[in-house]
């Protein structure tokens, strides 16, 4: 059965784009091949886990496409089963234009990226902005993490796909230089005390 994210993202212009330039019969095949139900596995699961922030793309009722930039502690978004997401969300500039957006249409595209090892996942999903549910805030929350708590969202998980890693830069976060460095820093700590006695 077809791949999820292809029913979602190949549409008919993106059909007779792909075959204008010749990639339709492979994609064709490709939604062949793939999976009936995309699910989050360990692969998955492992790698959200790992990601400090994401980029959130909705669209508002005019049909402009949002994306938003969310970042916070490493793992603060959430699998809560194999098909559902879940983070808060920290009040910030209240605009809420990707909370209003999502009350005129649902739909939700995370974009995560893993810059050090050249990895990326898109998600495809719906999403609804709770507000009134403290268990469910404090159970996505970090409360080591110095944010005010907004509002949670809740994401059902429709499609994913791992993109190629193909013309991404690789970047470091502070965080990965200071522990790629570390011993550099100890071994220059040792010299310099060898060149003191």
């Amino acid at each position: 059965m077809a791949r999820n994210f292809t029913n979602i993202a190949f549409t008919d212009g993106v059909k007779a784009t792909q075959s204008c330039y010749g990639s339709r019969e492979i994609y064709d095949n490709f939604a062949k091949r793939g999976v009936s139900e995309d699910v989050l596995t360990a692969k998955e699961i492992e790698f959200i886990a790992a990601r400090d922030s994401f980029y959130m793309g909705t669209v508002n009722s005019n049909g402009w496409p949002y994306i938003q930039f969310r970042g916070g502690p490493q793992g603060f978004l959430k699998v809560l089963d194999e098909k559902t997401l879940g983070f808060v969300d920290f009040n910030g500039n209240q605009q809420y234009l990707s909370s209003g957006n999502l009350k005129d249409n649902n739909r939700i595209f995370l974009f995560l990226m893993d810059y050090a090892h050249r990895r990326r996942l898109k998600i495809w999903g719906r999403a609804q902005v709770i507000d009134d549910n403290p268990e469910l805030l404090n159970q996505l929350a970090d409360p080591n993490y110095q944010a005010e708590l907004g509002r949670v969202f809740l994401i059902k998980m429709e499609a994913l796909d791992w993109n190629c890693p193909q013309h991404i830069p690789i970047r470091y976060s502070e965080a990965e230089v200071q522990e790629m460095i570390a011993p550099l820093a100890a071994r220059i700590r040792e010299l310099e005390s060898q060149l003191g006695q």
